[in-house]
């Protein structure tokens, strides 16, 4: 294989120029020379670095034409240094047969594909058993090569040894696959590339197929196996560099094909596909040479830092809705969506030219299986496969339902046909998004009974997805700039429509319990799918996508052929889509006024038993821990609690009575200590017992009295709470102003994150708080030792041992990569959430002293605490306070409020961080 030709190679490096300028360094001053040698070599290689560098910024897209100048400059330098040791340091004047030496270029290298801080892979081939004269030249020519800064894989073999090796070992298989000569002995390399093919490559095809699959789902596992990942590993990760160059090795060993485009030549791509391969791979390249020389270093994950750096450096422009970085993600998800169509086609070719080829002997050996006929497809090998080139063109519409008939039979979609459906996609057109029968056989494959998920992955990754339903093909491969959401749009979508079938089918009943159970009471279950399916179709649009998608719901679900009532159903799904969610995890659900507030927007328990279904889908579906205990507890006693009042239609029990049923069951669970109820429980307000859940009142009860029975003012316990997927920190300690915040960063600098917190404040004079807290993996605290450092932070803390501002301030940031992203504070007021409390509601950059900060400045404005819930969204946190004033009021005065406000965007901002970083 031989590297492309790049342009204006003096203007790269002048080899001449070098060569000359080194030989006349050597004769002027000897072997004392070398200092100077390797400066001449060092400037000629920033030269060169700095002249690529301005191509690529003057051509930010040039993958192919950037990765083969850098590889023509190693090139260069590699034989200018060559040429110095055998001329200058080693010179033999009539070489014997066993003095020769030939120079491949191996790996990325080989390929002539190498960005800026690729590693040199160079592998030396000598005859025989290696001469004295060639380790002498080698082993200068990699000290200089090292004095150079160049990262060096290197390996030094005969012939014969590296033909050995090469049978046993499959990575240096591949290194020779792509190897090629840079310099030296010309009649060595050929002998090494005959040898290659005869002895290594002949014969085993399919082996070499088999191990490099293997490998590959091997990689793509460790890397997340998925190509909609948020921050991919642009070589490595699914449909990355990595996965093209897969197709080219085996391509190349079991064709002996010297370039990618001889893949069109023996079959394996059209000139279409080609086409593809080249402009992804040259992006993908591109993208890799501009991370390189960003970091510089040999990056190729593309972080949220980066994605924005590399999105400005390849000009890309912000569109309404849209930003650049989103823009950006999204061509670069269309690309290695694109690769991975490419490669499925690509090892079906290859799968039948093998099965042709297979030797048939035996009883047998004259028997051929037919495929089947159903419904006009053939079916073969658990495959359907449209029975001709013209299939589609003839019934646009069978390019819908060959999706459909795969769902529904447990079929797999052939790859061939797979290339079709994307080479006649374009047929789909207002007409046929309109035809009825498309329509059904859309709405049957969507709500499927069997694997919808993967049935609509083909679909999408066919292109007949986004045709046939528009508003989805333009959430397609979009991604969302935030460390919250682990997918792009379309694929969250897809994995929620998966999630729904599973529920469907009971295969997460162990965590949707509630999910499950309901389900089959649902009046429309085809409209459940059309809502998650629409849930999120109109993000990237500018303005809220809830009110867009509904707008969207109104118009698709007729189409679709839902009738009136499902289609406002689904309309409302997606509009309120996000109400479940927001209020568990940001209203107290201990307050009537937050379930009466929910109710009043569900209205009936059909749509209450859809929202809850769909809420869980959509959670779980943003990524892997997003679905955690904690949330399934907050919203399985909100769907209890409006359950419970959409069936009595009123408040139920009053005040007095819940307060009674409390202490009776907290009696209950304190067995033979039932009377402390009477005694210690008339120290406790009803608010109290309206908020505390009966286990959490017993265990604080038990816990007020084993202190008041020890004479501890101070008792802290710390328990293991398995159903709300936290560990409880129960605190009882002499009420004063400041203790919230200061118990709050003492929890914070023991490394746990605070979820939940109530506050309350006993007759006694004594406060009784409960916290439940998570460590950074949004997992309980479970070691002794772990809960000994909650002890003692709190204690700490409360008795002044330790300065929190500045310990909290030293502590970093939740998630390293969060300062890639601006999150400006943001303060709420609502007066109407509540009876009782003003709710403040705080957005700002999450971070271990955002808690503290918040409280302390909710104190140092005379205001009560009550409670206090915490959720974090990646790189971003929401905190929400029940609040009072000194005399127990809601603060409503819009002065007071604005004064307020300000303080909490203070106490939130980075620059409060900075100040307290640098003091």
């Amino acid at each position: 294989m031989s590297p492309r030709r790049v342009p204006g190679q003096r203007a790269i490096i002048d080899r001449r120029m070098l060569a000359e300028e080194i030989a006349s360094l050597h004769a002027a001053q000897g072997s004392a020379a070398r200092p100077a040698i390797v400066t001449a070599l060092r400037m000629a290689l920033d030269e060169g670095r700095h002249e690529l560098a301005r191509r690529l910024e003057a051509t930010p897209s040039a993958g192919h034409e950037v990765t083969a100048g850098y590889s023509f400059l190693i090139d260069q330098l590699l034989r200018v240094i060559h040429d110095h040791v055998t001329a200058h340091l080693y010179p033999v004047p009539n070489r014997t047969q066993a003095e020769r030496l030939a120079i491949l270029a191996v790996g990325g290298y080989g390929r002539a594909e190498m960005a800026p801080h690729s590693d040199v892979d160079v592998a030396f081939i000598t005859p025989m058993k290696r001469a004295p004269w060639c380790e002498q030249v080698i082993e200068a020519m990699l000290y200089l090569l090292w004095d150079l800064g160049l990262k060096v894989g290197h390996s030094s073999r005969t012939v014969g040894d590296t033909i050995r090796m090469a049978k046993e070992d499959l990575t240096i298989r591949t290194a020779l696959l792509e190897g090629r000569l840079v310099w030296g002995e010309q009649a060595l390399y050929e002998e090494l590339r005959s040898r290659f093919w005869n002895e290594v490559a002949r014969g085993n095809e399919r082996q070499f197929l088999t191990q490099k699959l293997a490998e590959r789902d091997a990689r793509h596992k460790r890397m997340g196996d998925s190509r909609y990942v948020v921050e991919p590993n642009i070589k490595e990760g699914k449909g990355a560099l990595r996965d093209l160059q897969t197709l080219y090795w085996i391509g190349k060993f079991v064709h002996r094909v010297g370039s990618a485009s001889e893949l069109v030549d023996v079959g394996l791509l059209t000139p279409s596909e080609y086409r593809s391969f080249r402009r992804a791979e040259g992006f993908l390249l591109a993208v890799r040479c501009h991370m390189h020389i960003l970091t510089d270093r040999a990056e190729d994950r593309l972080t949220f830092d980066l994605q924005r750096a590399v999105a400005e450096r390849m000009l890309f422009a912000e569109r309404p809705g849209k930003s650049a970085v989103e823009r950006f993600m999204q061509y670069y998800f269309l690309q290695v969506k694109r690769v991975g169509s490419l490669t499925g086609v690509f090892l079906a070719h290859l799968d039948e030219e093998f099965a042709r080829k297979r030797p048939r002997t035996g009883f047998f050996a004259g028997w051929v299986q037919r495929p089947r006929m159903f419904k006009g497809y053939s079916i073969d090998a658990g495959r359907i496969r449209a029975p001709g080139d013209d299939w589609f063109r003839n019934d646009p519409v069978r390019l819908i339902e060959v999706f459909q008939l795969a769902e529904a039979e447990g079929l797999e979609v052939h790859p061939e046909t797979m290339r079709q459906a994307g080479r006649d996609a374009k047929l789909i057109d207002g007409r046929l998004r309109r035809d009825k029968r498309a329509n059904a056989l859309f709405l049957e494959l969507l709500a499927g009974r069997k694997d919808p998920e993967t049935a609509l992955r083909w679909m999408n990754e066919a292109g007949v997805f986004g045709r046939f339903v528009p508003d989805f093909g333009r959430v397609n491969a979009q991604m969302q700039f935030d460390m919250y959401h682990h997918y792009t749009v379309d694929e969250h979508t897809i994995r929620a429509i998966g999630l729904l079938s599973q529920i469907e089918r009971g295969l997460l009943a162990a965590d949707h319990p509630r999910a499950t159970a309901e389900f089959p009471k649902l009046a429309s279950r085809r409209a459940l799918f059309v809502a998650v399916l629409l849930h999120d179709i109109a993000k990237g649009r500018g303005g809220d996508h809830s009110v867009l998608g509904a707008e969207v719901a109104h118009r698709l679900g007729p189409r679709f052929g839902l009738d009136e009532k499902e289609t406002a159903l689904v309309a409302w799904l997606v509009l309120h889509h996000l109400l479940m969610s927001r209020t568990a995890q940001k209203r107290d659900l201990t307050d009537p006024k937050t379930i009466e507030d929910f109710v009043a927007e569900v209205q009936s328990l059909e749509r209450l038993r859809n929202l809850a279904i769909l809420t869980a889908v959509d959670i779980r579906a943003v990524g892997p821990g997003t679905w955690n205990s904690w949330k399934a507890q907050l919203l399985g006693e909100l769907y209890d609690a409006a359950k419970e009042r959409l069936r009595l239609g009123h408040k139920g029990s009053g005040r007095k009575q819940r307060v009674a049923a409390k202490k009776d069951a907290a009696a209950r669970l304190l067995g033979e200590d039932g009377h402390l109820v009477d005694s210690i429980g008339a120290q406790l307000g009803d608010a109290y017992w309206i908020a505390e859940p009966e286990d959490i009142i017993a265990s604080n009860i038990a816990q007020y009295d084993a202190a008041q029975a020890a004479g501890e003012a101070l008792s802290i316990q710390c328990e293991v709470d398995e159903t709300r997927g936290a560990t409880r920190v129960s605190v009882i300690a002499a009420d004063h102003p400041g203790l919230f915040y200061r118990m709050a960063g003492g929890i914070h600098l023991a490394g746990a994150n605070i979820i939940d917190a109530r506050i309350h404040t006993a007759r006694s004079g004594y406060a009784v708080d409960n916290f439940l807290v998570q460590d950074h993996n949004g997992q309980p605290f479970r070691e002794e030792a772990q809960m000994a450092r909650i002890d003692k932070g709190i204690r700490d803390a409360l008795l002044a041992k330790v300065e929190l501002v500045p310990k909290l301030a030293a502590r970093p940031l939740a998630h390293s990569r969060a300062n890639a992203f601006d999150v400006a504070p943001q303060v709420g007021f609502d007066n109407n959430a509540s009876n009782h409390f003003t709710v403040i509601e705080v957005t700002a950059r999450d971070r271990p002293a955002l808690l503290n900060r918040l409280a302390h400045a909710l104190y140092k404005a005379s205001l009560i605490v009550h409670s206090a819930h915490i959720t974090a969204y990646g790189e971003a946190a929401a905190d929400t306070f029940y609040v009072t004033d000194l005399t127990g009021a809601k603060i409503k005065a819009p002065e007071r409020l604005a004064e307020i406000e300000a303080a909490l965007l203070a106490a939130a901002s980075d620059e409060r961080q900075e100040q307290l970083e640098k003091a």
